[in-house]
């Protein structure tokens, strides 16, 4: 039976590790950073809303084409010039915003479009690392629970230090903070003997198994179901929030709880020695976060929504770590780290989707029932997981 002192003792995991993890965390500074110093040089959340929109969608959907460089040429190859393009680009951001009026609106969103183009692929890359230092399936297991948890306490904290940052400085400088550690963490993780040890990988082609990417059809349309609930859970608290008369500090410690119990759930799920294969697993998982939603809809005050949201929470990374695991299983070698791109890439839209459904929900319906319609939104997505596996079906994927 492994733990996760085991995962932290597999030779080069804790240096990698700790090297991927200083560059990520880059990923919960800059967004805010970047958002509030747009808003203060142009002096228009319009403004800051559409270049965080551009940000975000070039983040977001080109991951699996930058995925796709570091299966194709390998990490080192392939990171170290997204990395310098990212720099550049921040650079240019941090110049731009710290002269008020000086730079046009549509150059703004050039420059936030180019940045989210350009942001190195460390998450799936680190994943698709973590399947070579631990190929045996339960030490991965314990792996991707514990990677997932620490992601998740660095999109957590952040924010936070951006809030702390900027106390006592303009908030460009959380644009150069995260420069920095983007930086720093890709340069120490390209130089890991883990990920030298990498070999670049065949040139992809079209072929009848989707250029490796076989099989994540059930992973993707189960996360996508996630990010729908987290997505919506934001948004909904907040509106439950204001309805009951409450500030945005009980807003924040209701988030908080969500966090937290996904955070529970990950490490359970991880230390646990399931039987059962992970592909039989999606389906209750997702739908238990469907029927936490449910639960949800029933809350009469913010202490038991935070209780309920907590619950849902549990669910999330369990999920999340079990779609990853069965997108390692299924791809290709050369083609794992596009696989776990796509993966992520179906939360993040599965998001976008859902805060876009929750405002155009929450003032037209009552909070618990778009609580309980996003729940039986989640539960059709596990059925349709249930009904693939079923069938033994594997859609493909485009390739990237």
């Amino acid at each position: 039976m492994y733990s996760y002192a085991h995962v932290l003792r597999v030779p080069h995991a804790r240096r990698t590790f700790a090297a991927a993890l200083t560059g990520r965390l880059s990923y919960g500074i800059v967004p805010l950073s970047l958002m509030l110093a747009a808003t203060r040089a142009s002096g228009s959340y319009a403004v800051a809303g559409a270049v965080m929109a551009l940000f975000g969608a070039t983040a977001v959907f080109l991951s699996p084409a930058r995925a796709a460089l570091v299966d194709r040429y390998g990490p080192r190859r392939a990171l170290v010039p997204t990395a310098v393009a990212y720099l550049a680009v921040l650079g240019l951001l941090t110049g731009a915003v710290a002269r008020p009026d000086a730079v046009p609106s549509p150059v703004l969103g050039a420059l936030g479009a180019a940045a989210g183009a350009c942001v190195p692929p460390l998450g799936p890359t680190m994943r698709a690392v973590w399947g070579r230092l631990a190929p045996d399936r339960a030490l991965l297991q314990r792996a991707y629970s514990l990677d997932g948890v620490a992601e998740e306490l660095l999109f957590v904290s952040g924010p936070l230090l951006v809030g702390v940052l900027v106390g006592f400085a303009p908030p460009a400088a959380g644009i150069v903070l995260g420069a920095a550690l983007m930086a720093v963490g890709t340069a120490a993780f390209v130089s890991s003997p883990a990920v030298r040890a990498v070999p670049p990988g065949k040139r992809a082609v079209r072929r009848r198994d989707g250029g490796g990417l076989r099989g994540l059809g059930r992973p993707m349309t189960a996360v996508a179901g996630v990010g729908l609930a987290i997505g919506v859970v934001d948004l909904l608290v907040v509106a439950f929030a204001e309805g009951h008369g409450h500030g945005g500090a009980s807003v924040a410690w209701v988030l908080a709880a969500l966090s937290a119990g996904s955070a529970v759930g990950g490490l359970l799920n991880g230390a646990v020695a399931w039987r059962a294969q992970a592909g039989t697993r999606l389906p209750p998982l997702t739908a238990a976060l469907g029927l936490a939603l449910c639960g949800a809809a029933l809350a009469p005050g913010l202490g038991t929504l935070a209780v309920a949201v907590a619950v849902v929470g549990f669910f999330v990374s369990p999920t999340i770590t079990t779609a990853y695991l069965i997108a390692d299983e299924t791809a290709a070698p050369e083609a794992r780290v596009r696989a776990g791109a796509w993966v992520n890439t179906a939360v993040n839209a599965g998001s976008t989707a859902g805060t876009a459904a929750a405002g155009a929900l929450a003032g037209r319906l009552p909070v618990g029932l778009c609580f309980a319609l996003t729940g039986a939104a989640v539960l059709v997505t596990a059925a349709a997981v249930t009904r693939s596996a079923r069938r033994g079906t594997s859609e493909l994927v485009p390739l990237a």
